[in-house]
């Protein structure tokens, strides 16, 4: 299956949550808001998937369209299932060169923060459409270098599997394995009987982007040798 172009992206940001997650006082929140008026204004997200189909399965790994990908949890958490998504998100170079366009510090803070939001916005809406299009019911995913049994290496398989990301949507993977536009995401979404977050398995204390408590019995209990 050849991989999947969705650009524009459509996404809907809640601009209370926004307010209130950046603690934007009263006084504040009209001059923010025509910040936000601006991203909205230039924001085109994208958005990368293909529907892999699993060849392989051993204990530390997984193979899909001849691309195999080293994880214990994510062998355990793909257990027989027959396909994933792979894919890749961004809030756009656009969005970006807006951005780095803003000299004032706080002015540049909050757009930051704006461009975040976006890229959440935009693969809230890139899961619904998956969701819907594909009738899948509850689904998890996992990102490249979100756990330490899945590093960031990782990120070169899933742009393997993905094909000429560059060109389709203008995501850059660097040397060092980070993407460019910064406000981009990759990973592979699954169907999961059970809630699943990579947050339960990390310790990191005071993450901002903590989406689940860490539970520090789930790897024994579910991903050590034998376990699953």
């Amino acid at each position: 299956m050849e991989a999947t172009v969705i650009n524009p992206l459509p996404f809907s940001l809640d601009v209370p949550a926004l307010f209130e997650g950046l603690r934007v006082r009263a006084q504040h929140r009209e001059e923010i808001g025509k910040l936000v008026a601006e991203a909205v204004a230039v924001a085109r997200p994208k958005a990368l998937y293909k529907m892999a189909f699993i060849e392989a399965k051993d204990e530390e790994s997984i193979t899909a369209d001849g691309v195999t990908f080293n994880s214990r949890v994510l062998r355990v958490n793909l257990g027989d299932l027959h396909r994933f998504f792979a894919f890749v998100g961004t809030a756009g170079h656009e969005l970006e060169t807006w951005v780095d366009s803003k000299q004032d510090m706080l002015a540049h803070f909050y757009a930051d923060a704006i461009n975040e939001a976006v890229l959440h916005a935009a693969m809230i809406t890139f899961i619904a459409q998956l969701t819907e299009q594909y009738q899948l019911a509850t689904t998890a995913a996992m990102n490249p270098g979100s756990l330490t049994d899945w590093p960031l290496r990782e990120q070169r398989p899933l742009f393997r599997l993905l094909g000429d990301v560059r060109s389709a949507i203008g995501i850059e993977l660097t040397d060092t394995l980070l993407m460019v536009p910064r406000k981009s995401v990759s990973g592979i979404l699954f169907v999961a009987e059970e809630t699943f977050a990579s947050c339960q398995l990390c310790p990191r204390r005071d993450c901002p982007n903590r989406r689940a408590p860490y539970d520090a019995g789930l790897f024994e209990r579910k991903y050590a040798e034998g376990g699953d």
